[in-house]
């Protein structure tokens, strides 16, 4: 089995390639050619967190993997991530476990690059303004993919911690190219984005209409158990994209309460969700039908993803001959 540590992933997974393999396997999921079940979890409530199962198989990218993903949101803020996980890839013919890898750095890096697929398919392309709501590992690696995808000149960086946006954007300014800056209130960085991306752990909205402007491809990854990132408002009015229907309607651990909370108060219904990424991909659901509109991706993450994304970063470890070789039997 070949043991790949975090330095590895991130060496060794390129994000252009994860951002073009996400667009068919999305597609692959929504046509029922790829599985991938909800995920399952074991709750710790003493300290709102849990451990969840997630599965996936995707047929044409070769892929068949098990993320184990614990998410403990008291860790914000400390040295620790929130989310952290391990992945076990397997060879699709045998179903022999063929790789084991640190699934933190793939879980960051599958996220943004899924979220920048949506923006692709539904940002308007003339999108030069990035906020980036958040400064934790998923706001690093959006802002690095969502720059890849749009002509992003400029990012406003905004979270609970002042001092952190600030540092983020400093980190940022050195590797991008775009003018990175931290401002004080999430309103403020949302006032005239084109991109929004939400990847806080929020209990209360941090993306509230009236702060949004005409045209904003809004995208939310965060999650809380207790909370949400997204007003209703936002909600009704944006045209809403998921992964699946399925996984972000499904109760908990596996769907969004942005959409589920509203959905409770009979503010939308199932319905409103406009349409799966996979359909999006396919051309088989319109995407943006104006410069105006509001969209809204919302993502609770799916294992076809990690899937990929780790199929990846094997085959790219096994052309480079990277990692650790150990014998399970």
């Amino acid at each position: 089995m070949l043991v790949l540590g975090r330095s590895h992933i991130e060496a060794l997974l390129d994000m252009d390639a994860l951002i073009d393999a996400l667009g068919p396997a999305m597609a692959d999921l929504t046509a029922g050619s790829a599985s991938a079940p909800d995920r399952v979890a074991a709750t710790v409530p003493e300290r709102q967190g849990f451990v969840a199962a997630m599965p996936g198989y995707v047929p044409s990218a070769g892929a068949l993997a098990s993320k184990l993903v614990s998410l403990f949101p008291h860790n914000a803020g400390s040295p620790l991530p929130t989310h952290q996980a391990v992945i076990v890839v397997f060879d699709p013919a045998t179903g022999e476990p063929v790789a084991f890898l640190d699934g933190t750095a793939i879980t960051s890096a599958r996220t943004a690059a899924c979220s920048a697929l949506s923006a692709r398919l539904l940002a308007r392309a003339d999108s030069t303004t990035l906020a980036v709501l958040g400064t934790g590992v998923q706001a690093r690696s959006h802002a690095g993919a969502i720059c890849r995808v749009r002509p992003i000149r400029q990012i406003r960086i905004a979270g609970r911690d002042p001092a952190k946006a600030a540092a983020l954007a400093g980190e940022l300014s050195s590797v991008l190219d775009a003018d990175v800056r931290s401002v004080p209130t999430y309103a403020e960085a949302l006032d005239g984005a084109d991109i929004a991306a939400a990847t806080t752990h929020a209990l209360e909205p941090v993306i509230r209409r009236s702060w949004l402007s005409p045209g904003v491809h809004v995208i939310s990854v965060g999650f809380n158990p207790d909370g949400r990132e997204v007003d209703d408002a936002t909600v009704a009015e944006a045209l809403v994209c998921v992964e699946t229907r399925q996984a972000a309607l499904a109760p908990f651990p596996a769907g969004s309460n942005d959409l589920l909370m509203p959905m409770r108060d009979g503010v939308i219904t199932a319905g409103h969700v406009h349409a799966e990424l996979g359909e999006l991909v396919s051309g088989s659901k319109p995407g943006r039908t104006a410069p105006d509109q509001i969209t809204l991706y919302k993502s609770v993450g799916v294992a076809v993803q990690d899937a990929v994304a780790a199929a990846l970063v094997v085959a790219a470890a096994r052309e480079k001959s990277v990692g650790e070789e150990i014998a399970l039997g």
